[in-house]
């Protein structure tokens, strides 16, 4: 909801300051993963998960009185996204400890399934909420979701304690380490970093596609957007499924390569009917990789340093994710939205089949020790 108000605030002043929010948010997401894998690897989760949501409520609520000074904004955007950055490696890392380690793909799936209904109703309600109450109350109800949040956290019984001697706790950087030594993790999270760099662009392209392709209005980009968001409801039922390494990693690969023709069919015709279907089956792809990533992560890494593990894989998709973002500013500036999106879909198909082959290749080479376990039980 904040992300919505504030880019429609920001629109009217500058498409730099458009860009500025969206790095403001993205930044502490790649920057601060070692610090936040630090602190939950390090303090209770359920605890930690609750100061955080508190700490982007408030900054969030901040902004509404000082949407006349821009540089705030941007301020108290990064601090929200801040708080963010450690939010997500502690429910990522928690999610076993309520679902049960067995039941812990489903709690991923159902987790993503509540948050594209929260994406669906913030993207709704914001436009509501701004277009009657004015972007600041808008801001300030959407700051108070985050307390209703924790609250709600308050009464969760289950929790993730951090064990063990200081000394004993891997570094900072042991989460990127982990990954980078992990042939089938590093193999599936840096195939996803790739196929999401590359789609990306479309996010930037979107309403322009619209607009001067479908001849559409703001009705028909929400339409279309709301057609990705039923499509990742799908893919979060679809990938609940999934208990091995193998199905995971295979699955998120192969997502690559649907993502990647969901978005080629709109490119090849332009029309709105096939816009649809792209965009309904780039949803359920999207909805797929997302469990399927947190899984692989819960699956190769040690119950002691997961947090650190998640904020490693946050950090390199998001950076990615910041990079493409970036790209398809300038790529704007020298093609067409139709172009754009040829050439992200073209880039994600072509990362997902190799991500999938070297997937497999490391499949191959050994038998993931925590599916081992789980078959053995």
């Amino acid at each position: 909801m904040s992300l919505l108000v504030l880019l429609f605030w920001a629109t009217p002043i500058s498409p730099l300051l458009v860009a500025a929010i969206l790095v403001a948010e993205l930044l502490p997401l790649v920057l601060g993963a070692p610090l936040a894998g630090v602190l939950v690897d390090r303090l209770p989760n359920r605890r930690l998960l609750i100061i955080a949501l508190l700490f982007q409520g408030i900054a969030i609520a901040a902004i509404a009185p000082l949407m006349g000074q821009p540089a705030f904004v941007l301020a108290l955007v990064f601090l929200s996204g801040s708080g963010r950055a450690i939010a997500m490696p502690a429910i990522a890392a928690l999610v076993p400890h309520i679902a049960g380690e067995e039941e812990a793909t489903r709690g991923y799936a159902w987790l993503g399934t509540a948050r594209s209904v929260g994406n669906i109703a913030g993207v709704t309600g914001g436009a509501l909420l701004a277009g009657i109450f004015g972007h600041p109350a808008a801001l300030l109800i959407d700051g108070a979701t985050f307390g209703v949040y924790a609250v709600l956290l308050a009464f969760v019984r289950s929790d993730r304690r951090p064990s063990g001697e200081h000394e004993q706790r891997p570094s900072a950087l042991a989460g990127i380490r982990h990954v980078r030594r992990d042939p089938v993790l590093f193999a599936a999270i840096l195939g996803l970093a790739f196929f999401v760099g590359a789609v990306v662009v479309i996010n930037v392209a979107d309403p322009a596609f619209v607009r001067f392709v479908l001849h559409g209005d703001e009705f028909l980009l929400g339409a279309m957007q709301a057609c990705w968001m039923v499509g990742i409801l799908v893919g979060n039922r679809l990938a609940a499924r999934l208990g091995t390494v193998s199905q995971a990693a295979h699955a998120l690969a192969v997502t690559g390569i649907t993502t990647g023709i969901a978005v080629l069919i709109p490119a090849a015709f332009p029309y709105v009917v096939a816009a649809g279907i792209g965009w309904f089956i780039g949803g359920v792809s999207n909805g797929v990789d997302n469990v399927t990533a947190n899984a692989i992560v819960r699956l190769r890494t040690p119950e002691e340093m997961r947090g650190r593990a998640f904020a490693a894989v946050s950090s390199l998709v998001m950076g990615a994710n910041l990079l493409g973002t970036a790209a398809a500013g300038g790529l704007l500036l020298v093609m067409g939205p139709r172009a754009v999106f040829a050439l992200g879909g073209t880039g994600a198909l072509l990362s997902g089949a190799a991500c999938l082959v070297f997937v497999h290749r490391a499949l191959k080479r050994e038998r993931s020790p925590a599916e081992a376990g789980l078959l053995s039980n």
